[in-house]
């Protein structure tokens, strides 16, 4: 089982410090329907995969983050690794479409860990 945890700026950023692999970052509101759709799923991901984080913020609260990130519109979810911004999506998606994305992300990094190595 991963981890879910809503956190503010502080949080964040020791998590951000302290989490290996991919960390997905939900931006998302209260007020939000689509937001609040994404949430379920966002659980389902979490209890799936043993390895991921989800951190959630909510705008609302948290108006320094989406700033720094530029966000615009939510819900905006946001893979980041080694504290870079790898991808992102914007609205909802089915728990198989986001563990794709995942994955996708996982062997890119895969890859370019391989193509180092053979320098």
């Amino acid at each position: 089982m991963g981890k879910l945890l809503d956190v503010n700026k502080e949080e964040f950023d020791k998590a951000l410090e302290s989490e290996k692999g991919i960390i997905l970052v939900d931006f998302w509101a209260q007020w939000c329907g689509p937001c609040r759709a994404l949430g379920p799923t966002l659980k389902e991901v979490s209890d799936e995969l043993e390895d991921i984080t989800i951190l959630k913020v909510n705008v609302d609260e948290n108006p320094e983050l989406s700033t720094k990130y530029g966000v615009r519109s939510i819900p905006v979810v946001f893979a980041i690794k080694n504290g870079e911004q790898l991808d992102k999506f914007v609205g909802t998606k089915n728990k198989e479409d986001i563990i794709s994305f995942i994955e996708e992300l996982s062997i890119e990094g895969e890859t370019e860990i391989e193509d180092e190595s053979k320098d």
